[in-house]
This record gives structure tokens, sequence and C-alpha cells, in this order.
């Protein structure tokens, strides 16, 4: 089984990394496809205008602390490709939030999420999706209930 990590590429872009894992599965003799699940930042609201609005702050955190741990770790002994680890650290502390809804993460009304959900698992062949529901932490803990509430009740009924 594979995770794919939502810091890697967009989301869009993983299907390279999703075929070659794929092919090297087989080649290795292992029966089956090999199981794909993404694991992507998701916030769902009563409204695609709330759920852009609501977990901005977290998400700009998210990423701004990644991009520097990343950027950090590139100074650490025994890493290798130091340019592209501090490039990705650069390019990640630099995303603005329109840049992250376009290409990583998952927000909007039930609909707007459902619909994004079965487009990524049909286009990149994926077997299951796990839902990252407070990238960063600071959504507040009754929002992050209600997304969670609302993943279950109008969400996941659609993927069975």
């Amino acid at each position: 089984m594979r995770c794919l990590s939502r810091c890697a590429s967009t989301l869009e872009e993983l299907e390279p990394n999703i075929t070659a894992y794929r092919q090297a599965w087989k080649e290795a003799g292992h029966p089956g496809e090999g199981k794909v699940f993404l694991r992507a930042p998701v916030y769902i609201a009563d409204t695609d205008q709330a759920a852009h609005d609501e977990p901005e702050e977290s998400i700009m955190y998210f990423y701004r602390y990644l991009g520097e741990r990343l950027e950090q770790s590139a100074q650490s002994a025994g890493v290798r490709a130091v340019d592209e680890r501090t490039a990705r650290g650069q390019r990640l502390q630099s995303i603005t939030y329109d840049d992250a809804l376009r290409e990583k993460i998952i927000v909007g009304s039930p609909e707007r999420v459902t619909d994004r959900l079965m487009g990524l698992k049909e286009k990149l062949g994926l077997d299951g999706i796990l839902c990252e529901m407070n990238c960063g932490t600071k959504i507040p803990h009754d929002q992050v209930m209600k997304s969670l509430q609302l993943l279950c009740e109008k969400v996941s009924p659609r993927f069975n």
C-alpha cells in the first residue's frame, strides 16, 4: 500500500508517481495493482464561502511551518539533494492560499468536495482518500467537528 502526501506536488500531478509505483509493484511479482491512498487536507462547510474562509489561517500556518522545517532539514548532515529540498521548502513558504486551494487541498460544500474527491479517485485510480481534517491544527474544534460530520453524513455515502 502506498500513501501519497499532499506536499509532493499538485494533486493532479501525482498520476506518474502512481503509475511508476504500480509498475514496480507488478515487476516485483506482487499480485494485483498495489493499493494507493491519497492523504490530503480536506475541509467541508455548509457553503463554499465558509469552507474557503474558515481554514485559511490554519492551512497557511501549516505550509509555512512545513516549508521552514524542510528548508532547515537541508542543512542537516547527510542530506542529499540539498538544493532541491531547499527550493521545495522555499516554495511551500511562499505558496499563496489560492495556489494551495487549487493544487494541494480540498475545501468546499459537501457537493463540491464530493465532486473533487470522486474526480481525483477516478483520474488517479485511488483506492481511498485519507482526509486530514485540521491541517495546521488551528481550526477551532467545533468547526472541525462540523466538517467531519458533513464528511460522514453527506460525502462518504456517495462513495459506497
